[in-house]
């Protein structure tokens, strides 16, 4: 039988191999680049690949390959940049380069371990050591697979490619010669595939593309069959390969490899054909193929040659033969691999089940000889577990656990808790681990927290449920009191508040306040929260003063920090005020010198909260920054206080106008944190509606998949009612706004503060109706709108002032629109209501103002005081084009048509609002936005808000002649200007 040629070009794929070729270019004249290569299995990424590697190689590049390998649910952390490190220190020339950056080796097994969570060093190390090695010659790094990495490798990709060694410097100097290359299997990417998210996030940085290799045309599958075969081959075999190829160049491969077998017609499996073609192998080279297969896609000579079991010489030409027929490749550092993933696959598959428990278990036991190396532990685990070594899998498994949490990978180390939690009941208890910490209750609590840090909350709540159950029957009532309050913590994550609530006071009185003890203290609070987040205020101030002594005797700074957390947002004026703030910030110190991060994020989202609440937008931002970095290098962006932070940040660059910005950030979410749900999307979908694109509202349906996510549903509902208001629905948004606020209503009857703004934005759409119906002459129907109107007024007057204290400067402004939009319903546009709705948005909020302006100028128009309507109009109008807010702004073009508002007198004093009189009077003396702001008592970015809006009024271009203006049409005259 001809043979298949072994120096066949590269064909069908020139102009993918042109396009990286000139990646390879642009690296090698200083400009950093990153490729991520698509495309099915078989599809011929790993040839275009050696292309490619071949070509870099001759050109003087440094080559350097990492693969990532598919072990069933079993997490390695950082493998392929494992393989990577070790490639590089094998490599004498980089000895020095190496040496100077000794945190690497952490993932190469010889340094010490760091403190869980610490990623960002090793994160900034490698970076480093790339870099590094791009200096000294132009370095492509591929990275094989990765459909199959882990969360780790993930992470440390996203930061390479988004924050490290692609990104210019701030005065824009080149960056390093360095080009990565990633592949991955498209078909393999399920909708929930982890890297999917990555992928979507990566290809909009500036430094990164995006190739996919689609299935070959039918010629250049023939053009490659006939090229692979040194003898002739009939137009009937070459066409039946073409057939059933279906463009895979690997199909076609195999099609031709089996076609002298003499079996007689081609399976249209691809296993099939793997398999045959594997059965033509001697009966010691697939003895030997099958070995390998479970030792996974590659496996170094030595371990392959003591778990086959055969003399040096006979494996040797059983690797020979395998290699011949290119089912093995060798590899470097003395190791063979499949030349593709689905021969491994195809081979293992086939193997007997007692065949393959031996392999593993033998496999294991080697493995295990050469050292428990921590690093190993996952794949002794795995191989234990399918050897149904039950007893060393757990070992394995809880050893695997605890190496995940020391290189700070929290999904990983879920992976293996849940896989020793399986193993547990099946391995008797005198097999066991033992040691502090080591039972199925703790083991379950351990789990819970890894669930909550990676964002799985209901999973959390399961993992804390199934160790109560276990709890149930144990004589240590402090454990049993951990159970529970911690528990409460993670039904309060999913706003199972009134459960949470009975759960924390189990807790509290399942051990004693005196003498005092850690447990106590974090049962107590815990309890606080779940007692303010009843309504139980005074119980919650009482406890928390308490347990605060308990913590300050007892120095439990993380404590302390805690309760002072919920102190400041429950006595006094909250979080709000100033001294709530100051008791804010030092708690956050307190977290931070105890090294509790979760305690630390939420002192430091309350602050963020606290100054968005007080209307202080800009100064939430730096506090929103200083959270999710601190969760970044814990590895803990998916746990809650940085869902939330995320979300403040969305809605605060949506508050400020920002929305583009706001997008952006929105879709750099949606990727990094999938499952978010309405922390990642909402403000967002707020934008897409303003701008006409009302798909956000299926968008915000899908949020109400599942099961139930509180805040998903308060996205979903503010986007739905909002959608059904610009729409004109007031049946649909009327609806909306009481289905939201029934959901989002506690067990004990407490309805949310949203509640307001959802009444605001029904009461719009009633309005709309309203009026439509007076202006038909249907009195009626305007009445039952109208009693609708009032219904929905007294909801949110009822919700703006909650427990005796009222809701911040956003809350009294939608209750401000609220009652100007019920009195539109009842009797008309009244300008006062407006005016007061315009002013109470005046704390940096750059939309909504604007619309309340629309409704002030039609208001206005109705009073007949046009050149007023005017100004208020073209005010408006200037927000929504700049904002690109497509729904008003053709609704502000209609009034203006419809009240010939462009004809209203030329600007003078009645375009200007007081405010704006005083803004110009300022304006002219020289004073700076913030000068002004101090002067009037407004923030300087609401001063601007007002200049920007004279400027528009008085048509100017800038300051300078925006005095020049008022001045000329008697605004203001010289003397106003002379002394201060």
């Amino acid at each position: 039988m001809s043979q298949i040629s072994s120096s066949t070009p590269l064909i069908g794929r020139e102009d993918e191999l042109d396009r990286l070729s000139g990646v390879l270019d642009r690296v090698r004249g200083g400009e950093a680049r990153a490729v991520l290569l698509a495309g099915d299995a078989g599809v011929g990424k790993t040839r275009l690949l050696n292309e490619v590697t071949g070509q870099a190689t001759a050109d003087g590049m440094t080559v350097v390959t990492g693969h990532c390998v598919d072990l069933g649910d079993v997490g390695l952390p950082y493998l392929p940049f494992t393989e990577v490190l070790g490639a590089v220190a094998q490599d004498e020339r980089f000895a020095p380069v190496l040496g100077a950056y000794p945190v690497v080796e952490r993932l190469m097994g010889g340094g010490p371990g760091d403190e869980a969570g610490d990623r960002l060093r090793l994160f900034e190390g490698i970076a480093g050591l790339l870099a590094d090695l791009a200096d000294l010659a132009p370095l492509l790094l591929v990275l094989e697979d990765l459909h199959w990495a882990d969360q780790s490798s993930r992470d440390l990709l996203r930061f390479l490619l988004s924050r490290g060694i692609l990104q210019r410097s701030a005065g824009g100097a080149p960056t390093h010669r360095l080009a990565v290359l990633a592949s991955y299997r498209a078909d393999d990417l399920h909708r929930r595939h982890p890297l999917r998210p990555l992928l979507a996030e990566l290809v909009r940085l500036p430094a990164v593309e995006r190739l996919e290799l689609r299935p070959m045309p039918d010629a250049e599958v023939a053009r490659l069959v006939r090229s692979l075969r040194e003898g002739p081959l009939s137009d009937t075999t070459v066409r039946r390969i073409v057939e059933r190829a279906e463009g895979n160049a690997f199909y076609a491969e195999e099609l031709l490899a089996a076609t002298g077998s003499g079996d007689g017609g081609v399976p249209s499996g691809l296993a099939d054909v793997l398999l045959i073609r594997f059965e033509q192998l001697s009966d010691t080279a697939q003895q030997v193929l099958r070995t390998a297969a479970v030792a996974g896609r590659r496996v170094e000579h030595d371990l392959l040659r003591d778990a086959v079991g055969l003399p040096e010489e006979e494996l040797e030409g059983a690797l020979r033969e395998a290699i011949g027929r290119q089912l093995l490749v060798p590899g470097a550092g003395d190791t063979y691999a499949f030349r593709h993933a689905l021969a491994r696959e195809a081979v293992y598959a086939d193997l007997l089940p007692g065949e393959r428990a031996r392999l593993h278990g033998a496999f294991a036991r080697l493995i295990e000889g050469r050292g428990p190396r921590a690093e190993s532990a996952a794949e002794r685990a795995h191989h234990y577990r399918e050897s149904h070594d039950l007893a060393s899998a757990l070992a394995a498994s809880l050893e695997a656990a605890d190496h995940a949490q020391r290189v700070g990978a929290p999904a990983e180390e879920l992976r293996h808790l849940e896989a020793a939690l399986d193993l547990w009941s099946a391995v008797e208890p005198s097999a066991r681990p033992t040691g502090e910490g080591v039972d199925r209750v703790r083991l379950m609590l351990r789990a819970s927290a890894a669930a909550a840090h990676t964002g799985e909350l209901h999973r959390a709540v399961s993992l804390t449920r199934a160790a109560l159950a276990g709890a149930g029957q144990e004589a240590d009532s402090e454990l049993a009191a951990r159970v529970r309050y911690t528990l409460a913590g993670n039904l309060m994550s999913v706003d199972n508040l009134t459960a949470a609530f009975a759960y924390s006071s189990e807790a509290l009185a399942m051990i004693p306040a005196e003498p005092p003890s850690r447990t106590w203290v974090w049962a107590a609070a815990t309890h606080v929260l779940a007692a303010r987040h009843v309504g139980e205020n005074e119980t919650a101030r009482r406890v928390a003063r308490q347990a605060l002594s308990r913590a300050e005797e007892l120095d439990v700074a993380d404590a302390q920090a805690d309760l002072l957390i919920s102190l400041a947002v429950i006595e006094g004026d909250g979080r709000r005020s100033v001294e709530g703030r100051e008791r804010l910030r030092r708690a956050r110190d307190l977290a931070r010198s105890s090294g509790n991060a979760p305690v630390e994020m939420r002192a430091l989202f309350n602050l963020a909260v606290g100054t968005y609440e007080s209307g202080h937008l800009e100064e939430s931002l730096p506090w929103i920054t200083e959270g999710l970095d601190r969760a970044r290098r814990a590895g803990l962006l998916s746990s809650p206080y940085p869902m939330e932070m995320r979300y403040l940040q969305l809605l605060v660059l949506y508050t400020l106008g920002r929305w583009d910005d706001c997008v952006r950030a929105a879709a750099d979410d949606a990727q990094v944190l999938p499952a978010a749900g309405g922390y990642r999307v909402g403000p967002a979908l707020y934008v897409a509606l303003a701008r006409g694109d009302f798909r956000a509202a299926d968008r915000a349906r899908s949020l109400l998949e599942g099961p139930f996510d509180w805040m998903a549903a308060l996205v979903a509902g503010i986007a739905l009612t909002e959608a059904a208001a610009l729409q004109g629905d007031a049946e649909a948004a009327v609806e909306r706004m009481r289905s939201t606020v029934d959901v989002l209503t506690d067990d004990a009857g407490t309805r949310p503060h949203v509640t307001v703004r959802l009444a605001a934005l029904a009461l719009s759409a009633v309005a709309d109706r309203a009026a439509d119906l007076r202006l038909k002459g249907d009195q009626e129907g305007a009445r039952r709108w109208a009693e609708t109107a009032s219904e929905l007024v007294e909801s949110a007057r009822a919700l703006a002032v909650h427990g005796g204290v009222p809701q911040g400067p956003e809350g009294q402004a939608w209750l401000a629109r609220a009652e100007a939009e019920w009195t539109r319903a009842v009797s008309g546009p009244d300008p006062e209501a407006w005016a007061k709705a315009v002013a109470a948005f005046d704390f940096g909020d750059v939309y909504e103002p604007a619309r309340c302006r629309l409704w002030y100028a039609e208001a206005l128009l109705a009073a007949d005081r046009r050149a007023e309507a005017a100004a208020e109009a073209l005010a408006a109008r200037e927000v929504f084009a700049r904002l690109g807010a497509k729904v008003l702004l053709d609704r502000v073009d209609e009034l203006i048509r419809r009240g010939r508002l462009a004809e209203a007198p030329a600007p003078g004093a009645s375009l200007l609002t007081a405010r704006e009189q005083d803004v110009l009077r300022l304006l002219a003396r020289g004073r700076s936005n913030r000068q002004i702001g101090e002067e009037l008592f407004i923030t300087g970015k609401t001063a601007s808000v007002h200049v920007s809006n004279i400027l528009a009024k008085l048509g100017a271009a800038s300051r300078t002649e925006a005095v020049a203006v008022a001045y000329r049409q008697g605004l203001i005259v010289p003397e106003t200007t002379v002394r201060d």
